[in-house]
Order: structure tokens, then C-alpha cells, then sequence
């Protein structure tokens, strides 16, 4: 016998998976509408929103590789290269952004 759609969706929701599902999409949509935002705020907005852009990424890149790719059950030396990885990412695409 099949579940009915909407128990599926509820326990998609409920899982760990689903939530970060949710959170990426919303993290996605977001990511244009500050881009269309940045071109209305003019040259000081512009990087803020940058910013806020890459950080956006770089938080995307985290979930997906500690709940999708299981990297949030691995041993410790491996998730710590995984969020130093993260971060050296940010601050160097950030500094990049911002200096060029």
C-alpha cells in the first residue's frame, strides 16, 4: 500500500535531509533576488550584498557536504579538513570579490 502524498511530504519535513532540502532551496531563491537587489542598491551596496551572495554559496557548499555527502558522521580530522575547507574558501573568494 502506498503512503499518501501529503504523510510523505510531513515526513520529509521531519527529517534532518528534508530540512536542509527546505533550506537550500530557500537559499537558492535568495540568491538572485540579492543579485537583482545589488543592482538597485548602487556601489556600496554592492559589495555587501557580494558578500552576502558568496557567503550564501559557501553555506550551501557546508550542507550539502555534511548532510549529503555524509561528511557530518565522518571522523573528526576529515569533517574538520571539510569545514577548514569552507572557510578557506570564504575568506578567499571573499578577498578576491573585495580586492578585485
Amino acid at each position: 500500500m502506498k503512503a499518501k502524498p501529503t504523510t510523505r511530504l510531513f515526513s520529509l519535513i521531519e527529517s534532518r535531509a528534508g530540512i536542509v532540502w527546505i533550506v537550500l532551496v530557500v537559499l537558492t531563491i535568495a540568491n538572485p533576488v540579492l543579485g537583482i537587489e545589488g543592482h538597485l542598491a548602487g556601489s556600496t551596496g554592492v559589495h555587501l550584498l557580494g558578500v552576502a551572495i558568496l557567503t550564501i554559496a559557501v553555506v550551501k557548499v557546508r550542507f550539502v557536504g555534511l548532510d549529503f555527502m555524509e561528511l557530518r558522521k565522518a571522523p573528526v580530522p576529515m569533517r574538520l579538513m571539510f569545514e577548514a575547507y569552507c572557510l578557506i574558501l570564504w575568506v578567499v573568494l571573499t578577498a578576491c570579490f573585495l580586492w578585485l
